[in-house]
């Protein structure tokens, strides 16, 4: 069964709104793993808009085995402020998963996957090789494309994540058919080098089932805005329950 790690990063970015302790990401975390979720997947970027590194480390002390951490963001990013570094906090934590992003500083969320070319793998594979050795799974952020699925070999990594938004805008103008035939190559192209296959970005209720029943060997989907955005209205226990109902009913293409 594909596993379902909820991304809180909207939890703190309405804490933040007031800053007042409320909502709380740990407890919203926990309702999400009461509820049935394999996982938590933060991102905290260097602005700290949401997720701050006390967040990360707080999460990190109340998460253990079998529900896994996983920890997103530029590994390029250093310190800033109150922001530590990307690797120093994964350093500290050393996560279950670390998916590495190339999202800069002012971007409001991620939209592209990595372009991995010769520098890039260049400057990624030692990163990749030290997190390896603190125990952590690495994960590439990567366009549906098959083609670039070599340059993660490259980089040593043990997975990629494939960047679905425009999966979710194809399944909006009712054009999924080439969509999915494209992640599904891609899917097919990483598992025959050996890579494990995530996905995440705008994925939601009403996708999620056509893309789980047509990409084989999804092993992780990574859901954050849209259950969020759900979660106001079925409740967030409710929703969570909801996505984990849909990736059970896909468990025989995995």
């Amino acid at each position: 069964m594909t596993a379902l790690s909820v991304n809180v990063n909207k939890i703190a970015l309405l804490r933040n709104a007031r800053d007042i302790g409320t909502p709380s990401v740990t407890r919203a975390a926990g309702i999400c793993m009461d509820a049935g979720c394999d996982g938590i997947t933060v991102h905290p970027r260097p602005d700290m808009r949401h997720i701050r590194p006390s967040d990360v480390y707080e999460l990190a002390e109340m998460l253990s085995a079998p529900l896994e951490f996983n920890i997103e963001g530029n590994p390029f990013a250093g310190p800033s402020g109150d922001y530590p570094g990307f690797m120093e906090i994964v350093r500290r934590v050393q996560p279950d998963q670390c998916t590495l992003v190339p999202d800069d500083p002012g971007q409001l969320t991620s939209d592209h996957g990595w372009d991995l070319t010769d520098e890039t793998i260049k400057r990624l594979a030692p990163l990749v090789v030290e997190l390896k050795g603190l125990g952590i799974r690495v994960s590439l952020f990567m366009d549906a494309d098959p083609r670039r699925m070599a340059g993660a070999v490259d980089c040593g990594a043990d997975r990629v994540e494939l960047y679905t938004e425009p999966y979710a805008r194809a399944f909006e103008c009712g054009e999924t058919c080439e969509s999915l035939k494209k992640y599904a190559a891609t899917a097919r192209a990483a598992g025959e080098r050996g890579l494990g296959v995530n996905a995440g970005h705008d994925l939601n209720l009403e996708n999620l089932g056509a893309f789980c029943s047509s990409v084989p060997g999804v092993q992780e989907v990574s859901i954050g805005h849209a259950l969020i955005a759900e979660a106001l209205e079925m409740g967030l226990r409710e929703t969570v329950k909801a996505y984990v109902n849909i990736l059970s009913e896909n468990e025989d293409n995995q």
